[in-house]
């Protein structure tokens, strides 16, 4: 199982809460982090957040800021996104995806090479 494995997608109102959780099956050296992303209905995929394998390092979209956080478990090879104060615009299928380096910068698809199935997440307001 060379691809992640996302969980812990629902229905939530607006306000409240939700922990996604995308599990790796394996990591390597040469792996570099984790990325979320997500695909609202009609829309294109968009980044959400990434966190480095190594330091723990975050990276957000403008609009999760504040609301969001990315964490990585190295012992279990797992990242968890928590996200806060959802809003309705939040709605959309999460998905999570490995990058083994950012060679087009952390918001582009291209840096990511397996992805997982995705989670659906609906905000209802």
């Amino acid at each position: 199982q060379v691809h992640p494995v996302e969980s812990g997608g629902g229905l939530v109102q607006a306000g409240g809460s939700l922990r996604l959780s995308c599990a790796a099956s394996r990591r390597t050296a040469s792996d570099y982090g984790v990325g979320w992303f997500r695909q609202a209905s009609g829309k294109e995929r968009e980044f959400v957040a990434l966190v480095t394998w190594s330091g723990g390092i975050a990276y957000y979209a403008d609009f999760v800021k504040g609301r969001f956080t990315i964490s990585s478990d190295n012992a279990k090879n797992t990242v968890a996104l928590q996200m806060n104060k959802l809003k309705p615009d939040d709605t959309a299928v999460y998905y999570c995806a490995l990058s083994p380096g950012l060679s087009y910068g952390y918001q582009s698809e291209k840096s990511y090479t397996y992805w997982g199935q995705g989670t659906q997440v609906t905000v209802s307001s």
